[in-house]
């Protein structure tokens, strides 16, 4: 302890005479010289003394786990400056100071207040002074000490895991180390055997032993055989205080499992195995199954059958099932019961991962017979093919035979066999078969061109069982024949400009042939016989399927020949060779001087008869024409003269009238169109009157039409007025009813009677000229006898 001026601190310790408790030494203050330093210096002038002290105690020890009925009593604390007198305090502070240790502030004695374990905590620093109660000064500075916890043997050894889990391999050697185990002490390692644990297996010998000090567990026989037995439980013990008697003790358990090796080959349960199989069975098909058994596990029990010999090792295959290790035999050729009935195979089985160091025990597999006995079956007739391929020409007769197929019975008895097409494959019945020794021949005619190919079943049945049948396909093949003439590939609209020179090339026409001959087609182009000049065209073959068309002169005409018809000879060079005459029309079109297509209209149609255009305009004016003047006799013919009013100049009778024709009274509608002045927008020539026949057609004179005006009162007075001045109007008198009734109309009578009376004098010289035929008319109105006079 550190020793300031004016400081002595006395310390008495008393402890208790146990097993861990240490005996403190006593010194007098007389063992201690007191000592005084002089000359130590500093800044202020001050000089530094030491002090001596009674006691110089740093350490106190205090057992752990007390379970005394008193406070323990750690140590006591005590200065010189101590008289007596209770004028000091004793003040303690620091680790645990007031609540695990408290000191009388008057003696100093310092107790335990509560159990302390050492495994929470091993030492405790604190820290002690001495102050005047009167004056509050410290008397002696501040002490540190130490108050250590001695252990005792109060915690048992505890292993990291309750439970271990452990392997190893089947057949391991003695002192195999399988795994270490640790258990661990809370007690002070460096203070006694409270914390040293020793191992000890409790079960589980003789298989595995332990080593004490480190925990290693170990195999303890030699060849431990998984397949006898592959679970082991051990139980492994930890004592304290060195194994010792007293200690304390704690215990895990440990599951060891061995682990599997190939150190079992695979053996078949019987040496033969015994399967059938019907003669007919497909190919692949599985007849049974064979396993050699393997006590190992995992890969180790793998196997793989193979045939080793035999007289049906081509016959048979075996295959192994990976999920269940067994070999699965099947077939591999097609078997015939009359050919071969038993089958002999030998298979082995082997393991397909070996350990090599189990080879000296012996070879790691096994072989078995296995012996198959083929059964006979009813089997459906054979075909000698799988298919059957028949080329026949198009232009075979009707009847003819084209092609044949056979079949057989493979069974012993060797049944008749009758032939048949199947009539789903052949429902335009073209071909038929020979039920008794397959013959094809065909029923109607054929064509290559409409159906090249004819895909047929023939069925093979046993005339004795009608249920063994087997079917075969038939491809008949049509070769062509030639029997199609080349023709025209296509529609050609052919041109040529009308500027056009000799020798140039207007078109490229190319053919096209039905057939199909093997050499491929050459077809070739003539001019027709009946034309072998043409002055206008030439044909010019160009040897590779195709003809050109050539000009023979310079320039064409529309107006005298508008359309050309070139007839082209076409034949093919095939046996038969057939020909046929493609007719290419040429038609002339104005063109441009880069020879561009203009205009090939219908005007040149019409002047190819001869006709020019002006002779054209002069036709259709002349049909123009004539339909007017057939529209005007119409229109004339509805008039019809009347007879005069007045036959004689001395006959003058008062509102006499002869008509000379007998009208249908009030229901006679056709006298006078009275719709004309219902409907004012009527043309006023849609009908003719029919109750009078005019004798002289009379120039006409068109007038001005009247159904634009709606007003009725305006279209009669116009009428009239047209009447009174038109010196063409025939002056016949009709009663004609206008169906108007008006306010003082202004309209007088239009008689001619009445205008005898009439005030003013009206010319009628211009009846004179109408001809002989008006010369009474005039006479009687024209003269100045009249009868106006």
């Amino acid at each position: 302890m550190r020793t300031y001026h004016c400081l002595s601190l006395f310390i008495w310790t008393y402890m208790y005479h146990t097993t861990y408790a240490i005996p403190f030494q006593e010194k007098g203050n007389s063992d201690l010289p007191s000592e005084r330093i002089v000359g130590l210096t500093q800044d202020d002038g001050k000089m530094l003394h030491r002090t001596k002290r009674g006691w110089m105690w740093n350490q106190f020890f205090l057992l752990e786990e007390y379970t005394g009925t008193d406070t323990q009593y750690v140590g006591k604390l005590h200065t010189d400056q101590d008289k007596g007198d209770g004028n000091l305090k004793y003040i303690l502070t620091g680790d645990g100071a007031g609540s695990l240790f408290v000191i009388d502030e008057n003696t100093g004695d310092i107790h335990a207040a509560k159990k302390l374990d050492r495994e929470e905590k091993s030492l405790y620093v604190l820290r002690a002074k001495a102050i005047d109660r009167k004056t509050g000064r410290q008397v002696e500075p501040e002490s540190e000490f130490i108050i250590k916890i001695h252990d005792i043997n109060d915690n048992e050894p505890k292993f990291t895991k309750d439970l271990y889990t452990a392997s190893v391999p089947e057949m391991s050697g003695v002192g195999t180390s399988v795994i270490q185990v640790t258990a661990t002490d809370a007690d002070d390692a460096n203070y006694g055997n409270s914390a040293k644990v020793v191992y000890s297996i409790l079960q589980g010998q003789p298989y595995f032993s332990v080593d004490p000090e480190s925990g290693i567990i170990k195999t303890a026989l030699p060849d431990m055989s998984r397949e006898n037995r592959e679970q082991y439980q051990v139980v492994i013990q930890a004592k304290d205080m060195g194994g010792q008697m007293g200690g304390l003790s704690g215990t895990t358990t440990v599951n060891i499992t061995l682990t599997d090796v190939n150190n079992n080959p695979p053996r078949f349960p019987q040496s033969t195995y015994q399967f059938h199989s019907p003669e007919s069975v497909p190919l692949g098909t599985p007849l049974g199954r064979i396993k050699a058994n393997d006590p190992d596990v995992g890969e180790n029990a793998e196997v793989e059958y193979s045939i080793a010999e035999g007289d049906g090792a081509d016959m048979f295959d075996v295959i192994t099932d990976k999920d269940t290790q067994e070999g699965i035999i099947t077939v591999k050729q097609n078997l015939d019961f009359e050919n071969k009935m038993l089958y002999t195979l030998k298979v082995d089985a082997s393991n397909t991962h070996p350990d090599p160091r189990f080879l000296h025990l012996g070879p790691f597999k096994d072989t078995a017979v296995v012996k198959i006995s083929v059964e006979d079956i009813d089997e459906p007739p054979v075909f000698s093919k799988v298919f059957y391929l028949i080329e026949v020409d198009e232009d075979v007769k009707e009847g003819s035979i084209i092609g044949q197929v056979t079949a057989y019975d493979p069974d012993a008895m060797n049944n008749l066999i009758k032939y048949s097409v199947d009539r789903h494959t052949d429902m335009d019945r073209i071909f038929s078969i020979h039920s008794e020794n397959g013959s094809i021949f065909t029923l109607k005619p054929l064509d290559r061109e409409s159906t090249p190919w004819h895909n047929i079943t023939v069925t093979a049945t046993e005339i004795n069982n009608s249920k063994q049948s087997s079917h075969i396909p038939v491809f008949i093949r049509i070769l062509d024949i030639n029997d199609h003439a080349p023709e025209f590939a296509m529609y050609y609209e052919t041109y040529v400009c009308e500027n056009a020179k000799s020798g140039q090339l207007i078109q490229t026409v190319s053919v096209m042939d039905k057939d199909d001959p093997p050499r491929g087609h050459k077809f070739f182009f003539e001019p027709v016989p009946e034309f072998p000049l043409n002055p206008n065209f030439t044909i010019v073959d160009n040897k590779d399927n195709t003809a050109g068309i050539m000009t023979r002169k310079d320039g064409y005409s529309r107006n005298k020949m508008s359309t050309y018809l070139l007839p082209i000879l076409i034949f093919d060079n095939d046996y038969p060779i057939q020909s046929s005459t493609g007719t290419l029309t040429i038609r002339v079109c104005a063109c441009d001087n880069q020879g561009n297509m203009q205009s090939c209209n219908a005007e040149a149609l019409v002047l190819s008869a001869g006709l020019s255009t002006g002779a054209l305009i002069a036709i259709l004016l002349c049909v123009i024409i004539l339909l007017v003047l057939v529209v005007l006799f119409a229109a004339l013919k509805r008039q019809r003269k009347k007879e005069p009013l007045i036959i004689s100049k001395d006959d003058v009778r008062d509102n006499i009238v002869t008509y000379n024709d007998e009208g249908g009274g009030e229901e006679d509608t056709q006298a006078f169109d009275i719709g004309t002045l219902r409907n004012p927008e009527a043309r006023e020539d849609s009908k003719l009157r029919r109750d009078v026949m005019p004798e002289t057609i009379f120039q006409i004179r068109r007038t001005v039409p009247l159904w634009e005006n709606i007003d009725v009162q305006d279209f009669i007075h116009r009428r009239l007025k047209e009447n009174d001045s038109d010196p063409s109007a025939p002056p016949y008198d009709s009663l004609a009813t206008y169906a108007y009734e008006g306010n003082d109309s202004i309209a007088d009578s239009l008689s001619s009677l009445e205008s005898l009376t009439a005030d003013c004098n009206q010319d009628y010289d211009y009846l004179s000229d109408w001809g002989p035929r008006f010369k009474k008319l005039a006479d009687m109105y024209g003269g100045d006898d009249s009868d106006r006079d």
